[in-house]
């Protein structure tokens, strides 16, 4: 992950709170108070005035899913996973899919949020398999669950703010507080995740030397940045962004370590830009984007770009300009 900026504006927060204390008849909802904020279930697990309503409301989250897909690859263990139970799959409905959980679990209420976790953790329990070092693995494993996360919220931070998305080092620090309870949908425990930028640097710092480009990843990552736009998803005005060069962009936008552990020779287009470039690009598609939502017919979203409900949208907008 390139490192999101700057130290954090205020200590960790998180940190169960105990439930001891309450009558035995309250327990029920003080629980559910617990897992939403207080809010009650029809909010949601978020609400519309939490940092992770407007981010994921951003049209980059397409692009950050892609770069958290590519991210992943790097851990040999989650690579062998996607590679036993996807090779056979449409790779742009894994990235879909991701995406789509993501905006249910954040703009559904608190039942559409945990049904959906359900389905994904029903997925989990049938992904197991035996590494070529005959180890056994498995997708429940609370260390892959923790990497496939970190790279998530990673992903959607660093690419919605360096594509123009402004957060206060606090606001950035909330949402990855808030991501905590995400993290929990899947099995994991709040001790497990980060909970602020530093926690979440510390993590790929420490987990950095366990990672390396096994050929399987990298030959998806080529496929990744060549493959053509798909047709199903192109309007009849033609006018969409070239889907190989939105690939390429989330592959530039990785960490520099992680391109370096790719090595992936004489990039095209987008791919082989220089973070500065990247970063350039993020904003003008982000803008791009902006004006191709407000005029794109109902249903014709491209991957990873998911068709948020309007409501949802209007009560997340920011509050203030943004660039």
């Amino acid at each position: 992950m390139s490192e999101p900026p700057g130290p954090p504006d205020r200590p960790d927060g998180s940190g169960a709170g105990s439930r001891e204390g309450k009558p035995e008849g309250k327990q029920h909802e003080a629980r559910d108070a617990d897992e939403t904020g207080g809010r009650g279930p029809e909010a949601g697990l978020f609400g519309p005035d939490s940092v992770t309503w407007r981010l994921h409301a951003e049209p980059l989250m397409g692009v950050a899913a892609l770069r958290a897909f590519l991210l992943m690859g790097l851990h040999p263990v989650a690579m062998t996973a996607f590679d036993d139970y996807w090779r056979h799959r449409d790779l742009w409905d894994r990235v879909r899919r991701v995406t789509e959980y993501t905006a249910v679990t954040t703009f559904g209420d608190t039942t559409e949020a945990m049904l959906a976790a359900s389905r994904v953790r029903a997925i989990h329990a049938r992904v197991n398999g035996v590494l070529p070092t005959g180890v056994g693995y498995s997708a429940e494993d609370p260390q892959l669950l923790a990497w496939v996360h970190s790279c998530l919220i990673a992903s959607f931070l660093e690419v919605t703010t360096r594509g123009g998305l402004v957060l206060s080092g606090a606001e950035q620090d909330a949402y990855i507080e808030e991501q905590v309870r995400a993290a929990m949908l899947v099995g994991l425990e709040p001790d497990e995740v980060p909970h602020d930028r530093v926690a979440l640097q510390d993590y790929f710092r420490v987990i950095k030397p366990a990672l390396e480009c096994v050929p399987a990843a990298r030959h998806l990552a080529a496929r990744f940045v060549a493959l053509p736009r798909p047709t199903r998803l192109a309007v009849a005005t033609g006018h969409r962004p070239d889907w190989a060069g939105v690939a390429g962009i989330a592959f530039a936008a990785l960490p520099p370590w992680g391109r370096r552990l790719y090595a992936l020779p004489e990039l095209p287009g987008a791919a082989g830009l220089t973070d500065a470039a990247t970063t350039v690009g993020l904003r003008a598609l982000r803008a791009w984007l902006r004006g191709a939502q407000a005029v794109a017919p109902a249903g014709r979203e491209e991957p990873g770009v998911p068709a948020l409900r309007e409501e949802s949208r209007l009560k997340a907008a920011p509050r203030r300009s943004e660039p």
